[in-house]
């Protein structure tokens, strides 16, 4: 079964990226297409690009590096799940994805963005600009969550129907991409 890892770009505290992270990874477990892991960068920590070579080069140095690259190189496909911060995504993901080359390249990519009236969608366009260049395939079918706060009950988020059909159409989505994609990572 191909894996599928939900990155969790908020790392500030108070945020809720997290209940909407975890969300994600039980509305995946239960789509069934995947083995869903969940990679939490307030968690993995990584400081800001810290390597002496290109990423491309694959001659990491450091061992939260190397940690880094075993995890996203198992994946077969992604999930961002990231609020919108100044137009743009949060700088922990940036650094996250600037980290590796070679991990990232021939696997999709889904978005699941949140914020305010905007619902995280600029900072998903300027996530797909990043990816593309990494070799990804940013999906077109994504989540975008609209006054994220106002869905969040006691530490839970708890997403309109919407949105949950959005998350079922994406993860469709993600699975046939994963699939046709999987020749090229050969």
């Amino acid at each position: 079964m191909p894996q599928l890892l939900i990155v969790i770009a908020s790392t500030r505290p108070g945020r809720v990226g997290l209940p909407v992270g975890q969300w994600m990874a039980q509305t995946a477990e239960e789509h069934g297409g995947f083995e869903v892991r969940v990679a939490d960068l307030q968690e993995i920590n990584l400081p800001f690009m810290d390597e002496p070579h290109h990423p491309r080069l694959g001659q990491y140095t450091k061992d939260h590096t190397k940690r880094w690259s075993r995890i996203v190189n198992d994946a077969d496909a992604f999930v961002f799940v990231m609020p919108e911060y100044n137009y743009t995504m949060t700088a922990p993901l940036k650094n996250a994805l600037d980290y590796l080359v070679r991990e990232w390249q021939y696997k999709p990519v889904g978005l699941v963005s949140y914020g305010g009236i905007s619902a995280g969608l600029r900072a998903a366009q300027m996530v797909k600009q990043v990816v593309t260049t990494l070799k990804m395939m940013p999906l077109p079918e994504g989540v975008a969550i609209p006054f994220v706060s106002q869905h969040i009950v006691d530490g839970r988020f708890s997403p309109p129907d919407i949105v949950k059909e959005s998350a079922q159409i994406m993860l469709d989505e993600l699975a046939k991409w994963e699939s046709a994609l999987r020749l090229l990572r050969q």
